[in-house]
């Protein structure tokens, strides 16, 4: 008798490089997971606590390998939970494969127990959502939604009923050999032409580069030195913009901060590369505006347009080169990197212990973080407040790595992420800067850094608040409501969950009790608490929210909860 459906699903994977794969077993995939069980030594089985995390750990994989990555759930509510991991795997662009088991064949349209219908479930987060009704399908529909993820560089879908799984298969081995894809693509020449005469004609270029802005390091620098531009990053482009970089002036966006945010506007060209930065309101509204990017569907998608090119940054760059003038004007650049030195001067100014009556302040954490941690470590980081900490106060230098859930922006993708991140680099130190309300979330997966004994740096911040949402209801001119939270001793149940648990109370304690817990050989968590009230100024204030932040401090004020206002008033606040 030959290999089963599932055998060859294995062989599948296995042939085109997959190492392992992460999901929660159940009976719909026990054909699946058997085939893994019999090829341990090629493929693992990574088994977390929710599929949630499996989804959100593949994402972190393929992240920071490039390669495709693999989670799977079982029929029904297993798969379900995959649904809003795969959304942020989709939306940042990582190539991910979801093994989604399907009830039995010949219950399918009948209301059977666990019955949903994956096809329409996934078919917003993912390029590809096949079927597998017949034994005669695999490899072929199985390659086909790992050749769309790759190529795409977005999510796939497989759906196969379980008892598909069993069937001996009528193809018996992977019929595509899968190999890198190493293509450039860049504008005709003519386009190129046309971009250069634009840029020579411009005394006051700006470039906004964003994640599509990897691999193109030296390319970058290069043309901004021609330009005599400012560089400004999106948040997604930290981690490849911001280091060894003289034309940095920081991020600008919601999180970003005030030097980024003059910059674009007060260019006459900006210049965009591999960016799809959201926020309409942040990009310039007289200057010319040149995009580049390797979709073409996402030109002119968050502001007008004035030239538009589709192609990869580093093939672009490479072809533009030789064509650019140097430009001798160099106020704009100058005037630039003088504000931002005035505004980086500001925010280490923040980065100071605090008083320590209500804890640490976040700025001083996140900088602690960072001075303490490996050259080429790895951080995760929650929505909200963590990730604007660490946006302003981690450091890249071209080997550090930095994930969050950046577009899709998922609570309590930290800790999957961390998990994903150090299962596929274990040699590397990962530190996962959670939220307390992200880690509540998700805190069952704690105990899946102890069960696959993966050395985690888990650092919470913890005020005892949604912290972030807080803010958007005080700029709305709202109290706010429904954003306390009454959190455990996250460092007690981290012992139970047999991690070192470490606390730091107060500002004295935040330097040591990192550095032990980033010297200790496994999982380890380090609660800190935090100022709840510490205020992330964007870089521009609109009359609309100054009017909201006032309505806000004289409701408060009437509903007896003045003491807000006074604790706000104390911090120091910059724009």
């Amino acid at each position: 008798m030959g290999k089963n459906v599932a055998q060859v699903m294995v062989d599948t994977l296995v042939q085109a490089g997959v190492k392992r794969v992460y999901g929660l077993p159940g009976d719909s995939l026990n054909g699946f997971t058997e085939a893994i069980r019999k090829q341990e030594g090629r493929i693992q089985w990574i088994h977390v606590r929710h599929e949630e995390t499996a989804a959100f750990a593949a994402g972190a994989e393929a992240h920071l390998t490039g390669r495709l990555a693999v989670c799977a759930g079982s029929c029904g509510p297993g798969n379900l939970h995959l649904i809003n991991g795969l959304y942020d795997c989709h939306r940042s662009r990582v190539p991910v494969l979801a093994i989604a088991a399907q009830i039995p064949s010949s219950e399918i349209g009948s209301g059977y127990f666990q019955e949903t219908d994956p096809q329409h479930l996934f078919a917003q987060c993912s390029h590809y959502c096949g079927f597998v009704a017949h034994p005669d399908q695999i490899p072929r529909i199985l390659e086909i939604a790992m050749q769309t993820a790759i190529s795409m560089r977005g999510v796939a879908v497989l759906v196969i009923p379980g008892d598909i799984e069993t069937l001996e298969a009528v193809e018996q081995r992977p019929r595509i050999h899968f190999r890198e894809q190493k293509t450039d693509i860049r504008p005709s020449d003519d386009e190129i032409a046309l971009l250069a005469k634009v840029l020579n004609e411009s005394e006051k270029v700006t470039i906004l580069g964003g994640a599509g802005c990897a691999g193109a390091h030296a390319e970058l620098i290069q043309v901004a030195g021609k330009l005599n531009a400012p560089i400004v990053h999106a948040l997604r482009g930290k981690e490849f913009i911001e280091y060894d970089n003289p034309f940095d002036v920081g991020m600008t966006g919601l999180l970003g901060f005030s030097s980024g945010y003059h910059a674009m506007m007060n260019c006459n060209t900006l210049l965009m590369l591999g960016t799809d930065f959201p926020y309409q309101q942040f990009f310039p509204k007289q200057a010319t505006i040149i995009q580049i990017d390797i979709r073409g569907e996402q030109l002119g998608r968050r502001t007008k347009l004035d030239y538009g090119f589709v192609g990869d940054t580093r093939s672009t760059l490479r072809a533009l080169l030789p064509k650019l003038n140097q430009n001798r004007k160099d106020e704009h650049l100058k005037a630039s990197i003088e504000h931002y030195r005035r505004t980086r001067k500001s925010l280490d100014e923040l980065a100071t212990p605090g008083g320590g009556k209500d804890g640490t302040r976040p700025e001083y954490l996140t900088r602690e973080i960072d001075s303490l941690a490996a050259e080429d470590a790895i951080f995760t980081c929650d929505v909200g407040e963590p990730t604007a900490w660490a946006a302003r106060y981690l450091t890249m230098n071209g080997k550090r790595r930095l994930l969050g859930s950046f577009i899709h922006g998922s609570m309590a993708g930290a800790l999957p992420q961390a998990i994903g991140a150090q299962q596929s680099n274990p040699g590397r130190q990962v530190i996962s800067l959670s939220g307390d309300g992200g880690i509540a979330m998700l805190m069952g997966d704690l105990l899946s850094l102890k069960q696959l004994q993966l050395p985690v740096k888990v650092i919470v911040y913890k005020n005892d608040a949604l912290g972030f949402v807080e803010l958007e209801m005080k700029v709305a001119g709202l109290v706010n409501f429904g954003t306390d939270l009454k959190n455990p001793n996250f460092a007690k149940m981290a012992e139970a969950a047999g991690l070192l648990g470490l606390t730091a109370e107060k500002p004295e304690d935040v330097r040591p009790m990192i550095a032990q817990a980033l010297k200790h050989n496994g999982p380890a968590l380090v609660e800190v608490q935090v100022y709840r009230q510490e205020l992330i100024m964007p870089p521009t204030i609109t009359l609309a929210e100054m009017k909201g932040f006032t309505l806000f401090t004289l409701k408060a004020v009437l509903s007896g909860r003045g003491d807000e206002i006074v604790d706000l008033a104390k911090i120091s606040l910059f724009h």
